[in-house]
């Protein structure tokens, strides 16, 4: 291990692009179907619109803050340097949550693909084996898992507009209408955890500023092309398997995209096993992205002492190792439980925390450190970070309301977080 704490830069727009819809692309392919179970397809629609409105002004926000703080900690830097080291540590602590437990709810999904390619293997046991793997695969040099990550998203990006071809000759607006409006708005409300699905994980785009060249140019780039590419991608997917057929069918499993191919060409038909096959690219790209960003969280954090200073050591190819096994062995955890619906609600609730100190970082440093350097400056401001804020709260507070047990879970977590760093530094302000 190196003592060095500084990573090193080895990312263009290219790549960052890559990270961005890597991340995320995943959640096209499950867990966002949960959301017609409680709200129909035109509940989830609005959801989905809603936090669509919420993702790019948290986009452009980021545009700001990463590229003016380049630090590993995304989020957690930004809080900090905001409000200090209470808030940083209630920015940390909340991402955490959202990366540590979105990699078992990915490599769960991923596990379910593979079951429907073979029965015979275990979805829990692939969901392991595929977290030890990508927790591998991300202790290789940032710029080899960067490539990686880049190779494996562009064919889940082809896999996503094949599908979309394949069912669109197959829509029928009798079949996407049925049901459309289950809920009414308490179905949308309901329905928010699964359409942030959609998006979730975009923001740890921003924790590769430490590691892009010149990231006053491209981490705008990749992040804003990158949200542009997957609004594109999940509305196809949604009208796509949606009007395939029975939707219903859907909104319980761990793959619809497979079963609407199902729907759309028949059950016998061999694309069914193929976009199964294919439907893995999607997951692992998530999978390698989200350890990816979980592990720089956890080393960021640890660079500052909120953290074991040793999860923050760095091989001599500037890898946080420590804090990438840390990450797998938390999602292993996570894995265990078996609750893919949970997991997703729970890491939506971390997420959310995250968007809304992020604005409020933005909104307090204009205002304390008006020179800054800030390479992209936010349209529309004051506007477009406050209604980053205002939506992040409505849908934490639907979120809340929805899923009582879930938020209570949730509120447990960051209380008995914020009572350790209390009881090992009790000056701590």
């Amino acid at each position: 291990m190196s003592e060095t704490k500084t990573l090193k830069r080895s990312m263009g727009a290219f790549h960052l692009w890559g990270l961005a819809v890597g991340l995320v692309i995943s959640g096209e392919y499950f867990g966002w179907s949960y959301g017609w179970g409680v709200s129909g397809t035109l509940g989830f629609l609005a959801a989905t619109a809603i936090v669509v409105v919420m993702y790019v002004a948290l986009s452009l926000t980021l545009c700001e803050l990463a590229p003016a703080i380049p630090n590993a900690g995304g989020p957690f830097a930004f809080a900090q340097r905001a409000f200090g080291p209470w808030g940083g540590y209630l920015a940390g602590v909340a991402a955490l949550i959202e990366f540590v437990l979105a990699p078992p709810a990915i490599a769960y999904g991923l596990g379910s693909y593979l079951h429907v390619l073979s029965p015979s293997i275990p979805t829990n046991t692939a969901a392991a084996a595929a977290m030890v793997i990508f927790g591998l695969v991300n202790l290789a040099e940032s710029k080899q898992s960067a490539r990686f990550e880049t190779t494996i998203t562009f064919i889940a990006i082809i896999e996503l507009l094949i599908f979309i071809g394949v069912s669109v000759p197959a829509f029928k607006t009798e079949n996407f209408m049925a049901d459309a409006w289950m809920g009414g708005a308490g179905g949308v409300f309901a329905a928010i955890p699964f359409a942030i699905w959609f998006f979730l994980g975009i923001e740890g785009t921003a924790l590769a500023a430490e590691e892009a060249y010149e990231p006053e140019k491209n981490l705008p780039r990749g992040l804003l092309w990158g949200i542009f590419t997957l609004v594109v991608l999940a509305l196809g997917v949604m009208l796509g398997a949606g009007g395939a057929g029975d939707w219903k069918r859907l909104n319980a499993i761990d793959f619809p995209i497979p079963e609407a191919v199902a729907m759309a060409l028949g059950s016998g038909h061999p694309w069914v096993k193929l976009f199964a096959g294919l439907g893995l690219f999607g997951l692992i790209a998530s999978l390698n992205g989200i350890i990816f960003s979980a592990a720089r969280q956890v080393f960021a954090i640890s660079r500052s002492g909120l953290l074991p200073r040793g999860l923050s050591q760095l091989t001599t190819k500037g890898v946080p190792a420590r804090a990438v096994l840390f990450s797998v062995s938390a999602g292993l955890l996570g894995i265990a439980s078996g609750k893919t619906a949970d997991l997703i609600t729970l890491s939506a609730l971390g997420a959310l925390v995250v968007y809304g100190m992020c604005a409020l970082s933005l909104i307090r440093l204009r205002k304390t450190e008006p020179n800054l350097k800030r390479p992209f400056r936010v349209p529309l401001y004051p506007f477009t970070p406050i209604v980053t804020l205002v939506l992040a709260v409505v849908c934490l507070a639907a979120i809340a309301w929805s899923n009582v047990r879930i938020f209570t879970v949730f509120a447990i977590l960051v209380g008995l977080a914020c009572a350790g760093r209390q009881i090992a530094n009790p000056r701590a302000r």
